[in-house]
């Protein structure tokens, strides 16, 4: 069961700002929006490393790392690995009381699996060591950044050499040195790394600001732990599906910006425009940097996203939650849950307005969108996960 505070502690990653004691841009330097650009590089560099990886260890890696690393706030990087370093297994003990109460309540066994992950070296040895690589890529995107406004900085040399280290440290897996081989594949990253600027609600004033890149983050976990919460369990290829492809689901807006729904909804036929557009702009601009091998998985992410799906001889096919559920809850099937990722992308957006407006920070469109989202949501059930309930747990009134 998703609780009211695991929901909230996804969020206060949005408020951890990144490098605070350097010059560094306003927008984008969260740790939420940090997380996010680990995911990709992480998922880029599975890609790389071949099918040795196991995908459903990478995703839930990816999230218990998320978690642990929230818990422990802001602490500087050197600080918080040398903390590790010398106390590590009494500091992960910490972390996992602190996070039982919530995470022990998702199913599947999940938070089982988060305390192997910390206590046994051996588990999931070979996706540790890409979120390793992850972790270090999406910083150094971030120090390149920032280094040429630290120039006069003190120590900076040092967090550069630092960096550099870090970096070589993770050339454990042949998949890293192919990817630190190919520019188009750093360049991929680069251009996802613009979403960390690209402002949420951009014509309101809002408190904590998020950005496309964070957001795509906390519609991928909401949707893994909803999916968690089906019955039977879900195939490892739906778990997998529905965690990338909502990681994946604003993509495109690298090229279009985010475009509010009622402007889409302000025209008729506007929004199937956009999409075209959005379309050329995926094979103009995106399949060129990736090998073509990858362009089939990246489509069937990114195209018609919010609509449940499996595939039967190749072929996608448009379907249900609930009967994926009754008769395509199988691997062979790779099935995606696209109406849950729609109503946890809503759940984003409604909680984006609830903390505004739960600081007293007011405007329009957060109280229309708030209101709206609500009702929408009452008492509604998706592939039998209770939405409704997530929805009033955040009620101004409640």
């Amino acid at each position: 069961m998703i609780t009211k505070r695991l929901i909230s502690l996804i969020y206060e990653a949005a408020s951890i700002q990144r490098w605070n004691d350097h010059i560094r841009p306003w927008t984008g330097f969260t740790e939420l929006d940090k997380q996010a650009h680990k995911m990709f590089y992480a998922y880029v560099l599975a890609k790389c490393e071949g099918e040795d990886v196991d995908m459903l260890k990478l995703v839930e890696g990816g999230i218990f790392e998320f978690f642990h690393r929230s818990v422990m706030t802001d602490i500087k990087p050197p600080i918080y690995h040398k903390l590790v370093k010398e106390k590590g297994p009494q500091i992960d003990k910490w972390v996992m009381e602190e996070l039982r109460d919530d995470l022990g309540k998702i199913g599947g066994g999940f938070f089982e699996r988060m305390e192997r992950y910390y206590a046994e070296p051996e588990y999931s040895e070979l996706e540790k060591r890409i979120l390793k690589a992850a972790h270090y890529c999406a910083s150094d995107w971030e120090f390149k950044i920032i280094y040429s406004l630290n120039r006069e900085t003190f120590g900076i040399e040092q967090v550069k050499r630092e960096m550099t280290e870090g970096l070589a440290a993770c050339d454990t897996f042949s998949g890293f040195r192919y990817f630190m081989g190919s520019e188009y594949l750093k360049d991929f990253l680069s251009l996802i790394g613009k979403l960390r600027y690209q402002q949420r609600w951009a014509k309101a004033v809002r408190m904590p600001q998020t950005y496309v890149m964070g957001h795509m983050l906390v519609v991928a976990i909401l949707s893994y732990f909803s999916a968690l919460e089906i019955e039977p369990r879900p195939c490892g290829a739906r778990l997998v599906n529905d965690f990338m492809a909502a990681l994946f689901h604003d993509l495109a807006e690298v090229m279009t910006r985010d475009i509010v729904s009622p402007v889409k909804a302000s025209v008729k036929g506007l929004d199937t425009i956009i999409r075209d557009i959005e379309d050329e702009q995926m094979k103009a601009v995106v399949y060129p940097l990736l090998p073509k091998s990858w362009h089939d998985e990246i489509n069937y992410y990114t195209k018609d996203e919010f609509a449940s799906k499996i595939r039967i001889d190749g072929k996608i096919i448009k379907t249900t939650s609930d009967k994926i559920n009754d008769e395509y809850n199988d691997d062979a099937f790779e099935p995606t849950d696209g109406e849950i990722i729609r109503a946890c992308d809503h759940l984003s957006a409604y909680m984006e307005a609830y903390l505004s407006l739960s600081y007293g920070i007011r405007s329009e469109p957060m109280v229309s969108g708030y209101e709206h989202l609500l009702e929408q949501y009452r008492g509604r059930v998706i592939g039998g996960v209770d939405f409704g309930r997530l929805f009033e747990y955040f009620r101004l009134d409640g």
